[in-house]
């Protein structure tokens, strides 16, 4: 009589193991899928959007030189004027989203000394504000600083290098 509630436990592991065979869903059409975004913003608009200091939705470049002195203050923690490339990629994570968002220290370092200083910063995203400031107002907008994209690949491409519909050969 013992030997049946053994046997019972012994057949029952094992079915008790087994899951249901999942099923993957169809593949989506080109017409299911979601469209790609056509409207982005660059990190470094997004930190100049951020420097609005009166939250009037627009940023005045006097906001974005103060915004950009306070960031690199907090970067420079020692109080020596200047922050290493890896002391840059840290504001940048903090500051723009990611390590690696451009303006790139390469970039920004004007004097090839490998260090950043506030005037560098200050230059590059004075230049950037120029580029981003359309209207020529003195102040960057929020439409301003989105990049509007008319597609994200050409019409019948992919998103694959190489895939897309090309000049044909001669």
């Amino acid at each position: 009589m013992r030997v049946l509630p053994v046997l019972m436990l012994a057949f029952a592991a094992p079915l008790s193991a087994q899951t249901a065979p999942t099923v993957a869903p169809p593949p989506l059409t080109p017409q299911q899928r979601q469209p790609a975004a056509t409207i982005v913003a660059e990190p470094a608009a997004m930190f100049i959007a951020a420097c609005d200091a009166n939250g009037d939705g627009r940023t005045t470049r006097d906001e974005l030189t103060a915004c950009v002195a306070r960031s690199f203050a907090d970067a420079d923690s020692g109080h020596v004027g200047s922050i290493g490339y890896i002391g840059y990629a840290d504001w940048a994570l903090k500051w723009l989203g990611d390590r690696n968002a451009l303006p790139s220290p390469f970039g920004v370092d004007r004097d090839g000394d490998n260090r950043i200083t506030l005037p560098e910063l200050e230059a590059q995203f004075a230049s950037l504000f120029d580029r981003f400031d359309v209207d020529k107002d003195n102040a960057a907008t929020r439409a301003e600083l989105l990049t509007i994209r008319a597609g994200a690949f050409p019409e019948g491409g992919s998103s694959k290098k190489g895939r897309g519909r090309g000049a044909e050969p001669r």
